[in-house]
């Protein structure tokens, strides 16, 4: 089945009675399709394989061995995908019975092919999408919280994007509004707009830095971690060639999480340069042209997972990871500030995986989480090499798509 879309003018992709033909029968849907239409593309939506003349195409002709299908995943209809940062993420399909909206991801195996519930109806998906892109960009219904930072803007945020998320239910449910907490309204939503409600007002934790990207709130970490899990370290423990004062400061005054689940520092000697690690706790394992060759002003803070270390560039405060296993020296976060922010974010996520289930749908919730670090550091995310030897993969956006090793899980 394919079907010519008709681009009508201001971006907007809409089909005829004719090109809906059989397969679209439910009445709004194709009210929907035939007048106010889909947008060419959002921050969040892509209706690529509307815009791109292939028109409506059920899952089952797009697979090689359609019988080992489920059932309900057949006759769905491909209408778009849901985008992330550099790529599509998931097909977004219609049912063409019930206007329902879900996604899928095509897998080598179609019998593992599952369908993900996203809204009820095309004109609910756009809602949910132009509220949530509104959230992020503080403009429209969330233009009051331009420049407000803290607990109470971001917990203030979810709360707002959730009325706007669920207000069918609001309709529905009057009589019964009274007994429902905030809680199981944001239960109610379908996995993908539930992470958008609860992970990202967390990059609203705080404002623009004195000299660090970042100002975090007084005792973010203390709250988050215990005050007995915060390392703040003296002068004596810094070397001469970290010379950055902003990042001395934090060390000091804010400190790190001794174990932040994601790396370890080292507390036990005073922190080394990369070149005097090696020389003094693995000698002979690598040699000095294998170093990167400002090894003598990178400062070693701790251990990464994977064999990774984690250091600051002692001059510029820049944070960085390096890989013994490829020899690579790769950004890691902005600053020490963002490094703080990432590890508070995954550990506020674990806890709300505990509450919320947001790791049922772990691909959505990967993808939510690498787009709420960008939008506070660019640079962990940013895949574009930076030296001949970096080959574009990034620590935090690779650990949060890797389900296996079950960084994101409660």
């Amino acid at each position: 089945m394919s079907t010519t879309t008709t681009t009508v003018g201001g971006g907007t992709i809409t089909l005829t009675d004719e090109e809906l033909g059989p397969y679209v029968t439910h009445a709004g849907t194709r009210q929907w399709l035939t007048g106010p239409g889909l947008p060419h593309e959002s921050a969040l939506l892509g209706f690529g394989a509307l815009r791109e003349g292939t028109g409506l195409r059920r899952v089952a002709e797009l697979v090689a061995d359609a019988g080992v299908l489920a059932q309900e995943l057949r006759d769905q209809l491909v209408i778009g995908s849901l985008r992330t940062l550099d790529r599509d993420l998931e097909s977004i399909v219609l049912d063409g019975t019930t206007g329902e909206i879900s996604t899928t991801s095509f897998h080598r195996d179609p019998g593992l092919m599952d369908l993900s519930p996203l809204a009820p109806s095309l004109e609910a998906l756009l809602r949910f999408a132009e509220a949530t892109e509104e959230l992020v960009e503080s403009r429209g219904r969330f233009a009051t919280f331009e420049g407000r930072v803290g607990p109470k803007p971001v917990a203030a945020m979810t709360s707002h994007l959730t009325s706007h998320l669920t207000p069918h239910v609001t309709s529905q449910l009057t009589s019964l509004l009274a007994a429902r907490s905030e809680s199981d309204e944001v239960r109610d939503l379908a996995p993908y707009w539930r992470m958008a409600a609860l992970i990202r007002p967390l990059a609203r934790i705080a404002g623009p830095g004195d000299g660090l990207a970042l100002k975090l709130p007084p005792r973010l970490l203390d709250e988050e971690f215990g005050a007995g899990g915060i390392m703040r370290f003296e002068e004596v423990d810094f070397p001469t060639t970290l010379v950055h004062g902003p990042t001395r400061r934090f060390l000091t005054e804010f400190g790190l999480p001794e174990d932040g689940f994601m790396f370890q520092l080292d507390t036990e000697v005073a922190l080394p340069t990369l070149s005097e690690y090696y020389a003094e706790e693995r000698p002979g394992y690598l040699t000095a042209t294998e170093l990167p060759v400002n090894a003598d002003r990178l400062i070693r803070l701790g251990q990464l997972l994977h064999d990774t270390s984690l250091v600051v560039d002692g001059t510029t405060g820049a944070i960085l990871c390096w890989s013994e296993p490829d020899r690579t020296l790769r950004p890691l976060n902005a600053d020490i500030s963002t490094l703080a922010f990432t590890v508070w974010l995954i550990h506020r996520e674990k806890a709300l995986d505990a509450r919320y289930d947001l790791t049922e749908s772990y691909a959505q919730l990967a993808a939510t989480m690498t787009e709420t670090l960008a939008t506070v550091d660019p640079i962990a995310c940013d895949r574009t090499p930076t030296t001949p030897d970096d080959d574009g993969w990034r620590y935090w956006p690779g650990i949060f798509e890797d389900q296996t090793s079950g960084t994101l899980y409660a």
